[in-house]
């Protein structure tokens, strides 16, 4: 498929521009001790590597799994194990990931990366084929609901690990499982409700926010942890 300049240009502003404003908002909320830009914008782009190696494993998938439900908790697993593994080689075995809230804050920004390219896909057709307005109405359907859900499951993973922080290391294990089965289970039920006829999806999307507003709570509490 080829891709005009002008196209490609359009999908990745669309793409990738209201992924950065969120992750200004979550950077604003670390303003203590910020993280160092640069593994920042390594992590954005190990995000965006993600997306890269998860499709064509989805792709994969489907020869072996038949059953819509079963598919979407598969293509969920992937997606959130392979974030969390490149956040483990980028950042977590780094010297500036040295206190609690640096896990949500690396989590989060990974999984932004991931929504800055699989948006950018997701426009380019609509775009390619002059409909403007549809991609636009796309765009900003993604930026309320599937990015967000991005954030709130790899969120999860991050707030799992940031309350173990401190912990011994078997239970930062245990920690680390349980965040992962959760972020694996909340991008699930997402896909599921998303694709069910029958379910809102804007009653879908409104839970979704509500989720972030909880992610925003715990991270408040996270902040205050300390080494006891």
């Amino acid at each position: 498929m080829s891709i005009d300049t002008q196209t490609l240009f359009y999908a990745l502003a669309g793409g990738i521009i209201p992924t950065l404003l969120w992750l200004w908002f979550w950077l604003k909320e670390d303003e203590k001790k910020p993280e160092p830009r640069g593994l920042i914008i390594l992590s954005f782009i190990a995000g965006m590597i993600v997306v890269v190696v998860a499709l064509p494993l989805e792709k994969i998938s489907i020869n072996f799994f038949e059953e819509q439900k079963t598919l979407l908790f598969v293509w969920a697993s992937i997606e959130e194990v392979l974030k969390y593994l490149a956040i483990v080689l980028v950042a977590f075995s780094s010297r500036f990931f040295d206190e609690p809230i640096d896990a949500v804050i690396y989590m989060i920004t990974v999984a932004l990366g991931f929504s800055a390219l699989e948006n950018t896909l997701y426009l380019i057709e609509p775009i390619k084929n002059g409909e403007m307005l549809v991609g636009f109405l796309n765009g900003n359907l993604r930026f309320l609901g599937a990015t967000l859900l991005h954030v709130v499951s790899s969120a999860s993973i991050g707030i799992a690990i940031a309350f173990s922080f401190y912990k011994n290391k078997f239970i930062k294990i245990i920690s680390s499982i349980i965040g992962l089965v959760t972020a694996i289970v909340l991008h699930s039920l997402f896909n599921f409700f998303i694709m069910e006829e029958r379910v809102d999806t804007f009653l879908v999307f409104a839970l979704t926010w509500l989720a972030v507003v909880f992610v925003i709570f715990l991270f408040e509490k996270i902040k205050k942890i300390k080494k006891t």
